[in-house]
């Protein structure tokens, strides 16, 4: 049964000589106690429950907070990771421009080097063939001089061939 503060100031007892009805007056009284031991249990249950769900808040807040912290946390992780990786592969980067510059030094280098051992043929071939020009120079004029009886045939030719036009 529930009593309300209503039903108790509207609550009149019937009147006995010496007052008010004992029996309505303690039956009331016992209405009330067992009302108000219902309502100190109840009471007393709500307490429990608000300090059950009040450890379960303050669960929950640590739970968030660790929970926050972790995303903190990793979001720096993954911040740190991205900075690690740039550099790594800045440092790979640089380092295969440098391969690549050197092999390009390199072919530079070779290219030059070639081209040196070009003109130095080309030299060496001029060489030659100045020296062979000499050479079969010196030899024909060698078989000129060693054969004088031919100059003379030619100069006989020569001159018979004049005679002949002049005839």
């Amino acid at each position: 049964m529930t009593v309300s503060k209503i039903d108790l100031l509207n609550k009149q007892f019937s009147r006995s000589m010496l007052g008010y009805s004992r029996v309505e007056v303690d039956q009331f009284m016992l209405e009330l106690a067992d009302v108000l031991g219902n309502a100190a249990d109840s009471q007393k249950a709500m307490r429990r429950k608000i300090k059950a769900l009040e450890k379960t808040v303050v669960e929950y807040r640590q739970r968030d907070e660790t929970l926050r912290d972790t995303l903190v946390s990793t979001q720096k992780m993954v911040d740190d990771l991205k900075v690690t990786a740039n550099r790594e592969a800045q440092l790979i980067l640089d380092e295969a421009r440098a391969k690549a510059d050197a092999a390009v030094q390199k072919g530079h280098n070779r290219l030059a080097q070639v081209h040196e051992e070009i003109e130095s043929l080309k030299r060496q071939r001029t060489q030659f063939e100045v020296q062979l020009k000499g050479l079969l120079q010196s030899h024909l004029e060698m078989i000129e001089m060693s054969n004088p009886e031919r100059e003379q045939v030619e100069e006989l030719e020569s001159k018979l061939k004049y005679l002949k036009k002049v005839d």
